[in-house]
Parts: C-alpha cells; structure tokens; sequence
C-alpha cells in the first residue's frame, strides 16, 4: 500500500472546511470538502474518505450539542430521510447526480432570497411569522435529502429548506442537525462498504485525518455556540445561498 502524500495537499483544507460544518456553521462550507479532494483523488474515492471522518466528526458533534434537540423536527424528516437514502442506494447507477445537484441548487437559491426579500420587508413592517411544522413538505424535504446526501453529498440544503422557517432556537435547531446527519452517516457507511470504496488505502487516509477533524469540529462548536439569534439565522441563509449556489455552478457545469 502506497499513499502519495500530494494527497494531504487537498485533504487537510477539505477537513477543516468540513470539520467547521459538523461543529454547526452550515452547509456551504462541506460542499467544498469533496470538491478539494477530488483535485488529487477520483471523486468516489474522495466521498470514501470523508465518510469515516464526517462520522468521527459526528460523535464529536454529537458530544458539543449533546444538550440540545428538537425531537419533532427529527421525528418528522427522518422517515422521509431514511427512504431517501434506500431510493438513492437503489437508483444511484441510473439517475444522472449533476441533474439532481441543479435542481437541489435551484431550490435553495429561491429558497434563501426569498428569506432575505423577506429580511427587507420586515425592516418596512412585514414580518414573516415562523412555520408550524407540516407533515408533506416534511415528508418531502426529508426524502429529498436522504437522497441528496447518498448520492450527490447535498442533503443539507434541503434540510435547510424545512427547517430554517421554523425558527427554533439557534442551538436546538443544531442540536437537531447534527443528529439528523449523524443518523444519516452512520447508515451510509454500510452502502459505501458495499461498494468496495472503504478498503484499507481509503482507511488509513482517514484515520491519518482524525486528530485535524476533532479539533476543525470543535472550532466551528465553540463559534457557533456564542452566535446570537440575529446573527446566526442571516449567517445560516447565507451559507444555504452559497450552497445552493455551489450545486447550480456544478450542475450546469456538467451539462455545458
């Protein structure tokens, strides 16, 4: 076994801009992880690798925001989540991953102006009330990202899509994303072994990572903790444009 160490080159800036993420900074960040990699390493090797970390990542998560929950935001995607990831193990040789990331990216492009077109209205009066909870579009943004997130590494935009409206308190509704892509995670580890794509190359790569996730994770926790409330929601829209930006610049890039 051989390890061209040009690898870390792209591996050690993918990691932190994931581990900043998985402490709770949003999704915008992670996109960029497999993207880095996959300048020295085939893309399916690249998701490979990130996986062990995102779930090392996760426990550590998991541990900051070990507080903090919303048990209904979970119990109402996670269904819908689980069959998204079983569709996408299913489908994933035959549904084109560039068609799914602009269509992802177009939803939460729309998504994020409208809550800054709002932002504008309230400062004239109009203020946007926050969502109760309702079970179609939960149904269908949960599925949608289960099924981004095995197949294309995009299940946060529509996580956000459903939940950002809600407006729950900035730690619990953390609390509750961590936990969300922890679930999702651990299950993916069992598809990827499938595939052949953890062999030991991939493994070591990984393990080599950890102590530079723990600590990236821990970083983007400890910022994210001390956000207040009229911080943290402009600064979560903004990374879920971004986001969604990313997905769109990737999907068209493809068909070009």
């Amino acid at each position: 076994m051989s390890i061209d160490p040009s690898i870390y080159y792209a591996a050690i800036p993918a990691v932190l801009l994931v581990g900043l993420t998985k402490g709770g900074m949003g999704e915008a960040l992670a996109l960029m992880g497999v993207p880095l990699l996959a300048m020295a390493v085939p893309p399916v090797q690249a998701a490979a690798i990130l996986l062990p970390i995102l779930v090392v990542m996760d426990c550590v998560s998991l541990w900051i925001w070990r507080d903090y929950n919303d048990r209904t935001l979970l119990k109402m995607l996670l269904p819908g989540a689980l069959i998204g990831i079983a569709i996408g193990w299913a489908t994933s040789a035959y549904v084109p991953r560039d068609a799914l990331r602009l269509i992802i990216g177009l939803i939460t492009v729309l998504f994020a102006a409208r809550y800054f077109y709002n932002s504008w209205r309230a400062r004239h009066g109009h203020i946007a009330q926050a969502k109760p909870h309702r079970l179609v579009p939960a149904a269908f943004f949960g599925t949608l990202s289960g099924y981004g997130s095995f197949v294309a590494h995009a299940g946060g935009a529509p996580f956000q899509v459903y939940s950002l409206p809600l407006k729950l308190p900035p730690r619990d509704y953390t609390g509750a994303a961590v936990r969300f892509f922890a679930i999702l995670n651990f299950i993916k580890l069992g598809p990827y072994f499938a595939l052949g794509q953890l062999d030991t190359t991939n493994l070591t790569i990984s393990a080599t990572l950890v102590p530079l996730a723990i600590v990236a994770t821990a970083c983007g926790g400890f910022m994210v903790k001390r956000m207040k409330p009229e911080v943290f929601y402009p600064f979560m829209y903004a990374m879920a444009f971004i986001a969604g930006l990313k997905l769109v610049y990737d999907g068209v890039v493809a068909f070009v």
